[in-house]
């Protein structure tokens, strides 16, 4: 049996909570998350590597789990650290529709590199996990044992992912140091989106980093108190007013050379007023339905549900994975899928992800983070086709 969920299903996901409390959690962080930096209250402190090694280390001595940036599979990809040696120092990336490549950077940044294919939501929704199992004593639910993260290096674009994700799920956020963008790729349209590339509020400690003739360092401020309580055990010096006009003079760089950018009309309307239009069967001539869109995604959350017997020992599991609703039996029902073109699926996609999730989750499922573009194996761009719309092509 399959049950699939998600934008076009029959429910949500539910909760998927992990269990647990550390020292560096306050009752409820993501109310408080950015309040200081709001406030304007906040004392920023510049850390150099030996305090960025240090952030992981007090982490990793809080119980967490750190997670971030490493240079794998010739790509920037997340997973645990254990140090600061383990982030991607010296590389970068270049990025197009269809279209992703490591460079050699001419420094030893450590986050000068754009959205890499892989997101958190691998973390806070798993790609695969069995929820129960059936034998002859009944049935036994599995427990979440996921660990305790820490989120570093979030990008902007997924910081904002991270809330609607886990506004979607019902999960409470990890904790999270997040780093502003200096360094867009040529697929980032975050700013477009209003997503960055200033990372505002929604973590616990912001960083912006920095290399010039004063070294390599890192401009630190606390967005919650647990963030504050971390920042205190660093080793690291109170900045002074160039510091951070040298920090926001690098992100509002990173602004001017975003790559991309969503057509100013209301896309709400725009993705409602265009439900017939023969625009979409255009790019159904080009679009695979693979479904490349949708894994990348840092926010697309759909899943299916399958029930898996053994005949040989009677033992049964239900398990969850990844969906997507390219996939032409994501809509089945009993009559057939609802969706049966190629046309009528990235329409669904589209539409959902810039217009109706406004009506379910009042946000638009967006950040701008460009995913989608450079890893459609036909380099169809998000912003081509919904500046094709807003210009009324036939």
């Amino acid at each position: 049996m399959t049950e699939r969920i998600g934008s076009s299903g029959s429910g949500s996901t539910g909760p998927d909570v992990t269990s647990g409390a550390a020292d560096v959690e306050a009752a409820d962080r993501t109310a408080e998350r950015g309040a200081a930096h709001r406030r304007g209250d906040a004392a920023s402190v510049v850390l150099d590597l030996a305090g960025l090694d240090a952030l992981i280390a007090e982490l990793r001595r809080q119980g967490l789990t750190v997670v971030g940036p490493v240079r794998r599979d010739d790509a920037i990809t997340l997973a645990e650290l254990g140090a600061a040696d383990d982030l991607p120092a010296g590389w970068g990336v270049e990025t197009g529709p269809g279209r992703y490549r490591l460079r050699r950077r001419d420094d030893t940044a450590v986050f000068g590199h754009s959205a890499g294919p892989q997101s958190w939501k691998a973390f806070l929704h798993p790609p695969h996990r069995t929820l129960l199992t059936v034998d002859d004593d009944g049935f036994h639910p599995v427990p979440d044992e996921r660990p305790r993260y820490a989120f570093l290096g979030v990008r902007p674009c997924d910081l904002a992912a991270i809330g609607k994700l886990c506004q979607v799920l019902g999960e409470r956020a990890p904790f999270v140091v997040a780093t502003r963008c200096t360094e867009p790729g040529d697929v980032c349209f975050c700013a477009s989106m209003g997503c960055g590339p200033d990372a505002r509020s929604g973590y616990d400690i912001a960083l912006t980093e920095r290399i010039d003739g004063h070294g390599h360092r890192f401009l630190a401020d606390a967005g919650s108190p647990a963030g504050e309580l971390v920042l205190g055990r660093l080793p690291a010096d109170p900045a002074d007013q160039r510091d951070e006009e040298l920090a926001r003079s690098d992100v509002e760089a990173a602004r001017q050379r975003m790559g991309r950018a969503m057509p100013g009309p209301d896309l709400r309307d725009l993705l409602a007023a265009n439900r017939d239009s023969a625009h979409w069967e255009r790019v159904a001539e080009r679009c695979l339905a693979c479904g490349n869109c949708t894994m990348v995604c840092p926010t697309c959350f759909c899943v299916t549900v399958e029930d898996v017997t053994d005949l040989a020992d009677g033992h049964a599991e239900r398990r969850r994975r990844w969906a997507s609703c390219f996939e032409v039996d994501f809509s089945r029902l009993h009559g057939g899928p609802v969706r049966a073109s190629v046309a009528a699926r990235y329409r669904q996609w589209m539409s959902h992800k810039l217009s109706t999730w406004y009506d379910q989750f009042g946000t638009s499922g967006c950040v701008g983070c460009g995913r989608c573009v450079a890893w459609c194996p036909a380099g169809i761009d998000i912003t081509e086709e919904a500046a094709a719309l807003a210009r009324g092509v036939p």
